[in-house]
């Protein structure tokens, strides 16, 4: 009976250690990594987040950015794939270039790999010059580079980006031959737009829109069926006659294998920060769509475009 007890009470105090580990949980600060440049969409939501997790997650909680770009942000993926899953680093995930980076090349990551938490952001494309350009349209890129092969440069985020791709979807529509830039992050290519190194940039709406309240550029057209709340003046691709709709998701992911405790402790910390009306209100201001999606359908979103891309991939590979 003595040792049945002994055995009960170490039980016991096992249970109580492992409880106040969870209690504690984080003991250290928790990296936060961002596959892309400082100043971009996809900076800005995470820095903007950062602080009401910190605060739902409680006590002392500190939650860093570490930008990581390059590679259309397979770096950062990969980091994020490689870590320790024990909930002190996470990231945010992208697509499509999650789902594509794999699919067109041997990468350092697979979306398997991955545990996505949930996504804070659908953002649609848009097409975007210099208020100085001869382009008032996108009919007029599109006569142009038509008569002028290879002569537009397009600045996007990388190969196989959400950028990119619509960039290939726009070039075979119009039966153009376009010139791709690719940058680290969409700041770097908004940045060679405003010095003119580079015509058009293909990028997103909420950074589009953002961008145009302080910078001299013009927002040709928004790749969606309807026209978009960060900027209703804009017209569609589809308005204009060019059947072209691209968006990214946005959200944040950790690597697989967290322990489960932990797991919910993270999802739920950043559930609730993602509701926080501050935070929308930032998010609004900054012309950032939030579409938020919990773990599950978050998870079956990415793989529903990880077998659209690889069917694309398939008839028609954007990358030779």
């Amino acid at each position: 009976m003595a040792v049945c007890g002994l055995v009960a009470a170490a039980g016991l105090a096992v249970c109580g250690l492992a409880g106040s580990a969870l209690a504690a949980y984080p003991e250290k600060p928790i990296s936060l990594i961002v596959g892309y440049a400082a100043g971009g969409g996809s900076d800005f939501i995470v820095r903007s987040l950062a602080p009401f997790i910190e605060k739902e997650l409680g006590g002392s909680a500190r939650v860093i950015v570490m930008n990581r770009p390059g590679a259309g942000g397979e770096i950062g993926f990969a980091a994020i794939a490689d870590a320790a899953p024990d909930g002190y680093t996470l990231g945010l995930i992208n697509s499509p270039n999650v789902v594509t980076i794999p699919i067109e090349r041997h990468a350092r990551f697979s979306l398997d790999r991955l545990d996505p938490l949930f996504n804070l952001v659908d953002d649609p494309g848009s097409f975007v010059v210099h208020k100085d350009s001869p382009f008032q349209s996108l009919a007029d890129v599109a006569t142009y580079a038509k008569a002028n092969p290879n002569n537009v440069t397009v600045g996007t985020t990388g190969i196989g980006s959400d950028d990119h791709l619509a960039m290939l979807m726009f070039q075979r529509l119009t039966q153009t031959q376009l010139t791709h830039v690719p940058f680290p992050g969409s700041a770097d290519a908004h940045r060679a737009l405003l010095g003119r190194h580079i015509q058009l940039t293909s990028m997103n709406i909420g950074e589009s829109a953002r961008a145009r309240e302080g910078d001299p550029i013009r927002i040709l057209g928004v790749m969606t069926d309807q026209r978009s709340v960060q900027a209703p003046d804009v017209p569609t691709f589809k308005e204009l006659g060019f059947d072209v709709k691209m968006s990214s998701l946005r959200g944040l992911a950790a690597p697989v294998g967290l322990p489960p405790d932990v797991r919910a402790r993270l999802v739920e910390a950043i559930g609730k920060a993602v509701e926080h009306p501050e935070f929308q209100e930032i998010a609004r201001k900054a012309y950032q769509p939030l579409r938020l999606l919990p773990s599950e359908p978050y998870a079956a979103e990415l793989k529903a475009q990880e077998a659209t891309f690889r069917a694309i991939w398939k008839e028609t590979p954007w990358l030779k």
